[in-house]
């Protein structure tokens, strides 16, 4: 078991053995002082993910698309709430510091991409880039493969909708400005809160918020629609920031909105109660006890139709000021760039082909 006081900057304060595992462990006092052998920093460690497609597909009625893509599995971020931790569980890994520490990255994913877009039969409709983990996250920088995976689309003129809590994505403006003036592209800006304290201990490796506040305002500025995804609310705790993290978006240029109450599906339940217990022991009964309120007495409700609302009136009450402030706002819009153009869609050709002789509108 990892000692939490050792891993600062991490989201998780233990890496437990995932679902699948035959064993478990369990730390144990030996008497020894914690600090008697100080443990080496935890580094992140990279492999490759060898997956042979690159997009994603759904068939959800709860998500308004039905592809996506993800450049990497684990994310740096650490979000201690975030619901995609128990897919590290496939990996054979801990959803806890290993989700967090040790990523998976596809070096291939933009010839991937490129043959799937160019496959026969391939319809073109938005495709989400970071449905499951953030394209921009720490590693983005070194590797690149999320600007790799841009290029392919700016080049076939596919709609791309990117969802990201981090500052990078600003560095791929000479691409998504002349996408968005094709109305190929938007982007999604992740912000659960303006407290910088509570921030740097839900999302150890994210962007400020205030940051966060700038890439909207730059965004914006540059003529990319954006807008601001108010996810999770965690009622007791990040609850009473809904309205004024809408007020800050919207004056910075944001749009539209969305906003998701919080999900603890599997592992990910033990690690945020853990978290809880650690950062804000004085809440965290509330704060259980409400998510139960907005869960049918549970921590996670997995069902189609409420796992990202919710259910009854702690849940309603939720639901309704984000309503009312959006709307009063202006962040309920329909226009502003967000109806994105399929219709522009050319499928990648293969390099040397004869048809690059020629010039295609």
């Amino acid at each position: 078991m990892t000692d939490p006081s050792r891993t600062p900057g991490r989201g998780a304060r233990s890496n437990p053995a995932n679902r699948y595992a035959a064993a478990r462990r369990e730390s144990v006092d030996d008497g020894w002082p914690a600090d008697a052998e100080p443990a080496p920093p935890l580094r992140t460690q990279l492999g490759i993910d060898a997956s042979r497609t690159i997009i994603s597909r759904n068939q959800s009625p709860d998500i308004p698309f039905d592809r996506s893509v993800n450049p990497y599995r684990g994310c740096e971020h650490g979000c201690i709430y975030c619901y995609a931790r128990p897919t590290h569980a496939y990996l054979g890994l801990s959803p806890g510091l290993d989700f967090e520490s040790r990523l998976f990255y596809k070096p291939d994913a933009a010839h991937q991409l490129a043959a799937e877009l160019g496959a026969p039969g391939y319809r073109p409709a938005t495709l989400v880039l970071g449905a499951n983990t953030d394209p921009y996250q720490p590693v983005e920088r070194r590797l690149g493969v999320t600007r790799a995976i841009l290029q392919v689309l700016a080049e076939s003129r596919h709609p791309v909708a990117i969802t990201t809590k981090a500052a990078l994505v600003l560095r791929d403006l000479d691409l998504l400005v002349p996408m968005a003036e094709q109305r190929l592209a938007a982007v999604q800006v992740s912000l659960t809160t303006l407290d910088g304290q509570l921030a740097r201990r839900l999302e150890p490796r994210a962007a400020s918020p205030q940051r966060r506040l700038e890439v909207i305002r730059t965004l914006s500025e540059a003529g990319v629609p954006v807008g601001v995804l108010v996810s999770p609310v965690i009622p007791g705790l990040t609850d009473d920031h809904l309205e004024r993290v809408l007020e800050a978006a919207a004056e910075a240029g944001a749009t539209r909105a969305g906003s998701l109450l919080i999900r603890l599906p599997l592992e990910l339940a033990e690690l945020f109660q853990d978290w809880l217990a650690a950062h804000y022991p004085g809440r965290a009964a509330k704060v259980l006890g409400l998510i139960r309120d907005c869960r049918g007495g549970r921590l996670n409700d997995p069902r189609f139709g409420t796992r990202f609302t919710g259910s009854g009136p702690v849940a309603a009450l939720l639901e309704r000021r984000f309503e009312l402030a959006a709307r009063r706002l202006g962040l309920t819009r329909q226009d502003a760039g967000w109806d994105l153009d399929a219709g522009r869609f050319r499928p990648p050709r293969p390099p040397g082909s004869q048809l690059d002789l020629f010039e295609r509108d």
